[in-house]
Parts: structure tokens; C-alpha cells; sequence
């Protein structure tokens, strides 16, 4: 459930095809993403989630799994 929010997500922010998403998905190297499109990832996450994720948490993050395990063990 988490992986596929995150991916609807992505889908809208970087208007990609849900296929190229999956948990081992960089999202810098194979998606295009940039340090901005990062920011509004973790932000739309935070919203959908009603969390919020300190920078440190996701300075290391650059694999669509990394986020869906980091969110499994904070919900």
C-alpha cells in the first residue's frame, strides 16, 4: 500500500509511467529527478502521511524502497 502511494505520487510529480517505478528505482538516475523534485517527493509524502521527515532522514535515500521501508517503520 505504502509502495504504490509513493508511486502514484511520483507518477503525478514527475510525470513518468507507473512501470518505470519500482522499489529499485533511483529516482535521481532513472527517473530524472533533481535535489527540487526531492524536496516536493518528502513534502507530498509528509502530507499524504501527515508526518514529518527530518532532511537527515532522506539524505542518503535515492531508491523508491529505501522510502517505502523508512515509512513502514515510521507509520
Amino acid at each position: 500500500m505504502i509502495f504504490e502511494t509513493v508511486k502514484e505520487i511520483l507518477v503525478r510529480q514527475l510525470e513518468v509511467a507507473p512501470e518505470r517505478i519500482k522499489p529499485d528505482t533511483d529516482i535521481f538516475e532513472d527517473l530524472g529527478a533533481d535535489s527540487l523534485d526531492l524536496v516536493e517527493l518528502v513534502t507530498a509524502i509528509e502530507e499524504e502521511y501527515s508526518i514529518i521527515i527530518k532532511d537527515e532522514n532522506v539524505a542518503n535515500m535515492t531508491k523508491i524502497g529505501q522510502f517505502v521501508d523508512f515509512l513502514e517503520k515510521t507509520l
